[in-house]
């Protein structure tokens, strides 16, 4: 006798569950550094969740745009997506209430987090894995600078239905100093 119980689900059912290369949307905006210039990326939401409510500094991971347009639209605990970016690009330090994984498709990643007033880190390669517990102030960025001009993939994987992330306070002190944020932390257009 099995203890869990056994769904049946239809092709059509299971369609709604498939990201198809065709299905999936790349977005570059929504985010507080989405527009300074070392922080420019695609993000590609494939397992979905939605982007949090209320506070303007606490935002979705991947960014409203990408947030509402998932290719897989669940919320069963976790998000997967990709970040496309070229060598030197990637997000300021930023910070989640949940966990965050990440594994480079393609290229070598460095995976950054903040200790004691410094920055550590690691360079992967495709198929190698780091995950980051919730708090960490953390950052990746694409290191290939062999290729300057190839773009690479990174895949990630970040725990809950609706996390928040919030940018580091040196990250928004930049952001605001540059006009890319307001005082109350509202995305400027810049």
């Amino acid at each position: 006798m099995n203890k869990i119980p056994t769904k049946r689900v239809t092709v059509e059912e299971m369609r709604r569950r498939v990201a198809l290369k065709s299905d999936q949307k790349g977005f570059d905006g929504g985010l507080p550094d989405s527009r300074y210039p070392s922080a420019t990326r695609t993000l590609i939401n494939i397992i979905g969740f939605q982007p949090p409510e209320g506070d303007p500094t606490l935002v979705s991971p991947v960014g409203a745009q990408a947030a509402e347009n998932a290719a897989i639209k669940i919320n069963e605990g976790f998000n997967l997506g990709f970040c496309d970016a070229l060598p030197g690009h990637g997000p300021m330090m930023h910070n989640h209430d949940t966990n965050e994984t990440f594994m480079p498709i393609s290229g070598r990643w460095r995976c950054s987090w903040e200790l004691d007033g410094h920055v550590e880190f690691f360079e992967l390669d495709p198929c190698e894995v780091i995950s980051f517990p919730p708090g960490v102030q953390r950052r990746f960025e694409n290191v290939t600078h062999n290729e300057p001009n190839r773009t690479h993939r990174l895949m990630f994987v970040i725990a809950g239905n609706t996390p928040q992330a919030e940018f580091s306070p040196e990250a928004q002190a930049e952001l605001m100093a540059k006009g890319y944020i307001s005082k109350t932390g509202q995305l400027l257009e810049h």
